[in-house]
Parts: C-alpha cells; sequence; structure tokens
C-alpha cells in the first residue's frame, strides 16, 4: 500500500507546473500530497516492523527497483491529461475498497491508517471519476482519448485483484461500469493482465522514475532540511 501511494503521488507531482489550468494543477497537486502522506504513514508502520532500523525515507529513497512492491499502474508515465485522469480512476475505484476491507482488519494501526485514508480517498475518486465522465462524454476529441487510455491502462488493472479473497473485483467492476456507462466510453474487454509489481517485478518507468525521485538522497546520504 505505502509503495503505491508513494509511486502514484510522485507521478502526479509531475504535473506541477505543467496542468492544463490552474486549478487542475492545485488539485493534482493537493492529491499528491494526500497519497503522500498515506505512503508515510505505510512505510513508517513497515519499518517499525521490519526492525531493521529503516524507516520512511530509507524505505522511501534507498531501495532499488527491485524492491518496490507497488502496483504496476501507479508508475505507468503520465501520458496525456486522458490517461492521467483514467489511471487515477482505476486506482482511486480500487483504493476505496481496498481501504474498506483494510479498515476491518484486527490490527489496530492498520485499521487507523486505512481509515484516514478513506477520507481523503472519497474526494479522490469522485474527482477521477467527474473528469471521466466529463472527457468520455465531452467533445469527440475528448472522448477518443479517454477511450484509448481506458482501453491502454486496462490490462495493469488486474494485478489489484490478484488471489481475491475479499470480492472486490467485481465490486470494482460495478463501479466502472457505471462510470463509464455515464462517460458513454466502453468497457474494454481484454482479459489478458500484467503481473509482477507486488513481487517486485516492474516496467522500465519505474527505474527511470526512481532515478529522479532518489537522486538527492542518493547523492547526499542522510542530507537534512
Amino acid at each position: 500500500m505505502g509503495d503505491s501511494d508513494l509511486i502514484l503521488s510522485q507521478r502526479l507531482g509531475e504535473w506541477c507546473g505543467h496542468a492544463p489550468v490552474l486549478e487542475e494543477d492545485l488539485a493534482l497537486t493537493n492529491t499528491a500530497l494526500d497519497l503522500l502522506g498515506q505512503a508515510r504513514l505505510w512505510l513508517g508502520l513497515a519499518g517499525e516492523l521490519e526492525g531493521r532500523g529503516r524507516g520512511e525515507d530509507e524505505l522511501a529513497f534507498l531501495r532499488d527497483a527491485g524492491e518496490y512492491r507497488n502496483l504496476l499502474l501507479a508508475e505507468q508515465p503520465n501520458g496525456d491529461y486522458a490517461q492521467t485522469m483514467v489511471r487515477q480512476y482505476y486506482f482511486d475505484a480500487w483504493h476505496r475498497l481496498e481501504l474498506a476491507r483494510l479498515r476491518a482488519m484486527p490490527e489496530g494501526r492498520i485499521a487507523e491508517i486505512a481509515a484516514k485514508a478513506a477520507t481523503e480517498n472519497a474526494y479522490h475518486l469522485r474527482r477521477s471519476r467527474d473528469w471521466v465522465v466529463r472527457m468520455g462524454d465531452g467533445t469527440d476529441e475528448s472522448h477518443r482519448r479517454a477511450q484509448a487510455a481506458a482501453a491502454a491502462l486496462w490490462p495493469y488493472t488486474g494485478e489489484m485483484f490478484a488471489g481475491d479473497s475479499a470480492g472486490l473485483r467485481e465490486a470494482w467492476m460495478e463501479e466502472v461500469r457505471r462510470t463509464f456507462a455515464e462517460a458513454t466510453l466502453e468497457v474494454p474487454t481484454a482479459t489478458w493482465a500484467h503481473k509482477g509489481g507486488r513481487e517486485g517485478v516492474h516496467t522500465e518507468a519505474l527505474g527511470h522514475m526512481l532515478a529522479e525521485m532518489q537522486f538527492l538522497q542518493r547523492a547526499y546520504p542522510h542530507a537534512k532540511w
């Protein structure tokens, strides 16, 4: 959870100063900061449980790509704005369901982090869903781009439900079908899915991202502001 939040936060941060309008620049940055805050909580807890003296900074900045366990969807390049928002929608719809599952777990710290994240996710999902509908049911060009993004990213969604014993996939599919119907988009039918992110097998996109994200810490180890 922490790695997926961290990597998607970094991707959204790449839009800072480049978004289509100022309002979107601020909204994307706020979403990125929300996910970064969630990543800090998850990675902080992971460091404690690991018991090797590594905190959130070490886990974020001093691991190689093969040590990350994020969803492959989160590391996919931003592309155009349609691809960014469809990627966000796919993630947000899954995130809502996964956080609800984690909130019900008996481990107190996990449930607490999930509860906090769920509050932020409610806004994230509402916003990304609205953008999918606006683009899908907008102009011919925005519809074309949204449909292309939906198809291109679809093979990265199956990994979210690998070993799904809680039945989350069908709830996620129902959410996507409802939103795509309103957006006049077709739900992709491809059944083949990329996998490996949770086992440390990633696309080359992650390595390029980490080279930039980790540069300062690796160039000046343990630097403090």
